[in-house]
């Protein structure tokens, strides 16, 4: 008796390494990031806090991951404008790049400062970072943009700029 289904299509394999290839290799790629260059750590001060998560972490990982989302979508539309001009596209196509990496960066060494303000364990911390140095990620903006979600009282002034965008993102949710 034949089927009357037609044959389903051998799956393709994708050319993507995936599992413990790509997981290797993003922890090549970790392992050689430089320091920043005036990394920071962050004295604890931890400030009570109950299982959920604080708002205002939420609202700057909703802030942030929106403007490397939008840096990214650019990036991919680019095709679209200057797919005929290599000029145009490599030198666009790489300010969204690496404008959403800036944002990717911060974002991560802030909730690190956080992290390390709470008093978390620093072995637990490099493991979260999947990195041996955390001072990668937690730069002085970071620290800035930290202390501006968290409310903190800025000694120079004017303002760090980041600590205005920290400040900004606490108020408005992200």
């Amino acid at each position: 008796m034949t089927s009357t289904h037609p044959r389903k299509r051998p799956q393709r394999r994708s050319e993507i390494p995936r599992g413990p290839q790509q997981d290797t290799g993003l922890q090549q790629i970790r392992d050689v990031l430089p320091p920043a260059s005036a990394p920071c750590t962050v004295e604890p001060a931890p400030r009570p806090v109950g299982d959920e998560v604080p708002p205002e972490l939420l609202a700057l990982v909703t802030h942030h991951c929106r403007r490397i989302n939008a840096y990214l979508a650019r990036a991919q539309h680019l095709q679209t404008l200057h797919g005929d001009s290599m000029k145009h596209w490599q030198r666009l196509v790489l300010y969204a790049l690496t404008d959403a990496l800036a944002h990717n960066h911060l974002l991560v060494g802030t909730l690190a400062a956080y992290l390390q303000r709470q008093d978390l364990d620093p072995d637990l911390l490099r493991r979260y970072l999947q990195s041996p140095d955390p001072d990668r990620y937690i730069t002085r903006e970071a620290v800035q943009h930290l202390d501006g979600l968290t409310g903190a009282v800025p000694e120079d002034s004017p303002e760090p700029a980041w600590m205005a965008v920290g400040r900004h993102i606490a108020c408005d949710g992200g």
